[in-house]
Formats: C-alpha cells, sequence, structure tokens
C-alpha cells in the first residue's frame, strides 16, 4: 500500500494502538490487527478472556476532538433512546473516550468501541430487503435528529454545495480526479453549476437539513445471523440534507443497474416511520450525482486507500457517464 498509510506506518499505528489498549480494560498482550484503512486506520483488539474492542485511529488534520466527542455524545443519545443499535463507545480509564499517541509527527486520537456481531451485507440480489430496512433506520435517525436537544458545545461539519463540491471541500477538489481529462473537467463543471443551483432552490430548512449519518453505505452496516442490521461509523456524521443519506447508501454502486429497486426499497422503508414528499424523492437523483461527485474527490485526496487504488480512473470514468445522464434530464 502506497502514500499515508503504507505498510510501514500502518504498522507504527498499530503499536501505538497497542500501547493504549490498557485504557480500555485490556490486557497489554493484547493481539491488535488491522480491520480496515479508509478516513481512519480501524483496528481489532483481543485478549484472553475478555471481549474484543474495536480502536479507531483517526486521521490527524480532519476532526477536532469537540468534533469527536460530539459524534460520540450523539451515539450515546441514539443508543439511550434505542432508535438504532449502535456500538458503545468506551470510557478511557483515565477519563473521557479520547485517548492518543504520536505517530509521524502528528498527535493520533484513539477512540474505542465495543464489539458488534456482524457482516457487512453482500451487494447482490438480497439488497432490496436490506434497503427497505435500511430505509426505516434511516428515518428514526433523522426523527431523533429533529428531536434531540444537543450540548451548547455540539460541532460537527457541515455538508452543503460548498464544503462537498464547491468552495470549501472538506474531501478535496474534485477536479484532481484521477485520469480526469480537459473534457471531462468540462463537463463537470457544468453538472457542478446544475448542483449547485438545484440546491440552492430546493434549500437548507429544518425540514429537510439536519444532523445526519452521512455515510450509511454497506460498509458501514453490520448484519447478524438474524438479519439484524446494526449501525457503525459516525465519522461523518454531521448537519446535510436528510434525503443525502440515500446517496450515502448506494455509495460506489451508483452504476449499478439495481439502483431504481434499491431506491424503491428504501422509500418504502423509510415511509413506515416518516412521509417523504414529492419534492423529497425528486431531489434523490441530485444527491446521488453530488455524492458520487463527492466520492470521485474523496479518491483523489485519499489515493494510498485501497477502495481508491481499487477503483482508481474507471471509478472517473463512470461519474462522467452519470454526470451526462444527469444532465440529460
Amino acid at each position: 500500500m502506497a502514500g499515508l498509510y503504507e505498510d510501514k506506518f500502518i504498522e507504527e499505528l498499530r503499536r501505538g494502538a497497542q500501547s493504549l489498549v490498557s485504557e480500555w480494560g485490556l490486557s497489554e498482550h493484547a493481539d491488535v490487527s488491522l480491520l480496515t484503512v479508509s478516513e481512519n486506520a480501524t483496528f481489532r483488539a483481543d485478549a484472553a478472556g475478555q471481549a474484543p474492542v474495536i480502536l479507531r485511529v483517526h486521521r490527524p488534520g480532519y476532526h477536532t476532538r469537540r468534533e469527536i466527542e460530539s459524534e460520540l455524545a450523539w451515539i450515546e443519545a441514539l443508543r439511550a433512546d434505542r432508535v438504532v443499535d449502535i456500538p458503545a463507545p468506551l470510557v478511557c480509564r483515565s477519563g473521557g473516550h479520547i485517548a492518543g499517541f504520536d505517530a509521524d509527527g502528528a498527535g493520533r486520537d484513539v477512540v474505542a468501541f465495543a464489539f458488534m456481531p456482524g457482516v457487512e451485507p453482500a451487494h447482490g440480489e438480497g439488497l432490496v430487503a436490506g434497503f427497505r430496512q435500511l430505509g426505516a433506520i434511516n428515518a428514526r435517525l433523522h426523527g431523533h435528529a429533529r428531536s434531540w436537544q444537543a450540548p451548547e458545545w455540539f460541532e460537527r461539519k457541515v455538508w452543503n454545495f460548498d464544503t462537498t463540491v464547491g468552495a470549501l471541500p472538506h474531501w478535496g477538489d474534485w477536479r484532481a480526479a484521477i485520469g480526469l481529462t480537459a473534457e471531462g473537467r468540462a463537463l463537470l463543471e457544468e453538472t457542478t453549476t446544475v448542483l449547485r443551483d438545484v440546491l440552492a432552490e430546493y434549500g437548507t430548512g429544518r425540514d429537510r437539513f439536519g444532523l445526519i449519518h452521512a455515510d450509511l453505505r454497506l460498509a458501514n452496516l453490520l448484519v447478524d445471523e438474524t438479519g439484524h442490521i446494526g449501525v457503525i461509523d459516525f465519522d461523518d456524521c454531521g448537519f446535510g440534507w436528510f434525503m443525502y443519506d440515500f446517496a450515502a447508501a448506494v455509495s460506489f454502486f451508483e452504476e449499478d443497474p439495481a439502483l431504481p429497486a434499491w431506491q424503491a426499497a428504501w422509500l418504502e422503508g423509510y415511509r413506515t416511520v416518516a412521509p417523504v414528499n414529492a419534492a423529497e424523492e425528486a431531489m434523490l437523483p441530485t444527491f446521488v450525482m453530488l455524492r458520487r461527485l463527492l466520492l470521485t474527490a474523496w479518491l483523489a485526496s485519499h489515493a494510498e486507500t485501497p477502495t481508491a487504488q481499487e477503483l482508481g480512473v474507471g471509478y472517473t470514468d463512470g461519474t462522467l457517464r452519470l454526470a451526462k445522464a444527469y444532465l440529460a434530464r
């Protein structure tokens, strides 16, 4: 693996995480192994006779400690209100939720979660039923966000036009997309202009814009042996359009022929909990296009991740196909 998360550096992060396991009551001899690399590096710690613990080592410069504590505060509130099944954030022996170590000259914040059994849903025909469940889960999350009184210090990122594909992007400039040509850039410039105008007209009223998971895709779901779905990884939660959560759900599968069926199932599930009006439903293709362009930028700015290396220029080419179809609407 090349770039920031090259193998040597992952090992340094693993050792750093290992040095902190006692903060969460694990034996210092716990076995710490890599689970995944994305925005952060996530490890699993196993010690004889103790339940496994998940350790998330944060990428520096992305979230402040207040933002991290805010994420965990929402998770704790969702768990207390039994909205969805989420792994419990674990409190450090020294107090608070965040421990840390230094790596490569930068401080690394580390948080821990209780282990939740289950596997990522498999991509295939069986996903229609899963999307129906996911729609209901999203609706419950949105309902909680609308009614929850967050602490005064609560602070999470905003996911609007400017911070996704506009002038202040959290995940980098889409113009740096892998393999993007001048012709492709012109097409995406036109697409971005249309997105800006459509989103401005839709607006950010309280009925359609609020606290969302923002990354509730297959990789962040765990299905147990009974078919029950648990939700993980609120690392990108922030303030965005509620219907954007459907676009997040189809991340990296935006060209799949099954997408219309997934959308219908998601809406069906959502409507078992809360209404979706015609204006909200009509915005779903716009949010899918917005998310696709955002992910295209993310792949370029996170080129060291396995996802970026696997998808590469092919994902950019797919973004161009989707942009042509979107503009043709």
